[in-house]
């Protein structure tokens, strides 16, 4: 039992109220510890709480990024796919471009090739039938190389892509440079004559034998005279002049004309090089003709340079050319045609082109062969039943039915499998030479067709003996 204030005296009650305020202080002491603890927490709590709120705004914006990561990735593969498709598109459009080019000028050889036959069809009967006339014999000439000039720019037609690459064939010979600078003359006269350019030609007194292509020379040399000829005023002056250094012609073709810019001087050979002409003419061109000149030049082991002090002050074309090993010339004479080889054949002419068909029946009964000729290719079915020729030769593109059919159907009779069968055609592709042969053909040739070329085949073809036709 606990004394009751009363009942204790002073120094108790002192002692007591002593006691009572250490375990009061204690306990305070206790709660402030507590306080400052719980104080303590709740700063850690408010941190932590911050920073996982600042996490999950982190956390969410890195998912919003990573999402818009993705969202440009499907987008940028979207426009990269939408991109290949273009490219795709783009690349067959230039495919079928190309091919239609190449369709393109295999139609326009075949075209042009159609009335070039019975043209030279016609100057090779000329020729075989005689005549007391130098000038018509002149004229025969003249006429010949101009077809032989024609149908050599068409089969450039068919060499487009080899010319760009600088593999354009050769066909060397032995050439006086005489007569290839007579024919670059005759090419361009019409040129020159129209500007009413005189043009003066100096050439050594004795003959310069070249091995040489003779049209691709002249062609290198005809350009050089149509520029010289098309960059001049009215009434200019051309020089060709030619002589021979130490085993190598050198042929200069200088003129009056409006002359290069010095800063045009080592480009006018590139492909497509155009002088920034300072007159007002249409000339036309697309740059080729220069680019031209050089490669053929290269292709000869020559080289070719041009000089010109400026606008306005003429130009001048140098080519170098080796001379031929040999020096001597015996000169060429003509092919004689007048007593020509016989060809003893039975020979059946297929063509709906009435001209190119009548032209080389006529031609071919000058050779000594018997003709037969018909029109289309049902008829020419009939015809080697009925006439039982030896060769036939059979034009391609045809109505009713075409050479590839005819071809096909002769094969399968009976009196079709020993004919020999020669395409005579305007189509002169690889393409076409494959299918020819596929079709049964024997030997397949371009129209015009060359009378030693077709004299040489038809003469080396064996007789065929032909038998009794039997009954139906």
């Amino acid at each position: 039992m606990k004394p009751t204030p009363e009942a204790l005296n002073k120094e108790e009650v002192e002692a007591l109220v002593q006691a009572r305020t250490a375990e009061l202080m204690q306990r305070n002491e206790a709660l402030r510890v507590e306080l400052q603890r719980l104080q303590q927490g709740t700063a850690e709590l408010k941190r932590r709480l911050h920073v996982a709120t600042l996490g999950s705004q982190t956390d969410r914006e890195i998912r919003r990024a990573a999402l818009n990561l993705m969202e440009d990735a499907i987008e940028a593969r979207r426009k990269e796919q939408q991109e290949n498709h273009e490219r795709r598109r783009v690349e067959e459009e230039l495919r079928q471009a190309d091919r239609r080019k190449d369709e393109f000028l295999a139609t326009l050889a075949h075209e042009l090739r159609t009335p070039l036959a019975p043209i030279r069809n016609s100057l090779n009967i000329l020729r075989l039938a005689g005549s007391d006339s130098g000038a018509a014999e002149r004229i025969i000439d003249m006429m010949e190389r101009q077809v032989n000039h024609m149908v050599r720019l068409v089969d450039d037609l068919m060499e487009v892509s080899r010319i760009t690459r600088g593999k354009i064939e050769l066909r060397k010979e032995k050439v006086e440079l005489a007569a290839v600078v007579r024919h670059a003359v005759e090419i361009s006269k019409p040129l020159i004559e129209s500007g009413r350019h005189q043009l003066a030609i100096t050439l050594p007194s004795e003959p310069l034998l070249l091995d040489a292509d003779p049209i691709r020379l002249s062609q290198v040399l005809a350009n050089l005279l149509n520029n010289a000829a098309k960059y001049m005023e009215r009434g200019g002056q051309i020089w060709l002049s030619a002589t021979c250094k130490g085993g190598v012609v050198e042929v200069s073709v200088r003129d009056t004309g409006i002359g290069i810019p010095t800063e045009m001087l080592p480009k006018i050979f590139d492909l497509f090089t155009q002088v920034d002409r300072t007159y007002n003419r249409a000339q036309g061109g697309l740059g080729i003709g220069l680019t031209l000149v050089r490669s053929l030049v290269d292709m000869h082991g020559g080289t070719v340079e041009v000089k010109s002090a400026g606008t306005g002050q003429g130009s001048e074309f140098v080519v170098r050319l080796p001379l031929a090993i040999v020096q001597s010339i015996s000169h060429h004479v003509r092919r004689e045609l007048r007593c020509p080889q016989k060809i003893p054949r039975r020979i059946l002419v297929v063509d709906d082109s009435r001209d190119a068909a009548d032209s080389l029946s006529m031609l071919l009964r000058f050779l000594g062969a018997d003709v037969q000729t018909v029109h289309d290719g049902l008829a020419a079915l009939e015809a080697i039943g009925t006439y039982r020729p030896d060769v036939v030769l059979l034009d391609i593109g045809m109505p009713k039915m075409d050479g590839f059919e005819v071809a096909r159907r002769t094969r399968q009779q009976p009196e079709g499998r020993d004919l020999t069968l020669i395409a005579l055609t305007g189509w002169g592709q690889e393409e076409d030479r494959r299918r020819t042969k596929e079709a049964g053909f024997d030997h397949h040739l371009v129209k015009p067709v060359d009378l030693t070329a077709l004299q040489s085949l038809l003469a080396s073809l064996p007789l065929r003996e032909v038998r009794p036709i039997t009954g139906t």
